[in-house]
């Protein structure tokens, strides 16, 4: 494995909340924060949970190449950021065994009845290429 790749994966876990975009039916993109609630594989999927009605369900249906973009807090001795750009393919999942399998008690905040929240999506996300900055290094991997 890229160590690299570990290392913005370790990363992304614990930044937690970035921002996923989609494009619309116009062609704008539109960008809503979003929790990968700590989870973050080394294969570079993520997964994130909203309701069907939700305008990022349509927009993924009608386009699945999405982007998620991250931001670290500052580095020691005023080093910048760490940022993380992901070029994604997302993919809907309305299958509650696999939603059980990626949940954890913060999403309770959000979805009341658990996985048995009606109108309930997974959206997992693949990584297909990773950009970064991280201070004075900045690179890409292609997945």
């Amino acid at each position: 494995m890229d160590m690299r790749l570990k290392f913005l994966s370790d990363n992304m876990r614990r930044i937690d909340f970035g921002m996923l975009s989609t494009r619309t039916e116009e062609g704008a993109f539109a960008s809503r924060p979003m929790s990968n609630n700590g989870e973050v594989d080394y294969e570079g999927d993520s997964y994130f949970f909203t309701y069907a009605q939700a305008r990022t369900v349509a927009d993924i249906e009608r386009d699945p190449q999405v982007g998620l973009t991250f931001t670290g807090a500052a580095g020691s001795e005023g080093q910048p950021p760490l940022f993380i750009a992901v070029e994604t393919i997302a993919e809907l999942i309305r299958d509650k065994a696999r939603f059980a399998a990626h949940w954890t008690p913060g999403l309770d905040r959000w979805f009341e009845q658990g996985v048995e929240t009606p109108g309930i999506v997974m959206i997992r996300v693949h990584a297909k290429r990773i950009h970064y900055w991280n201070g004075a290094e900045q690179g890409e991997i292609i997945l």
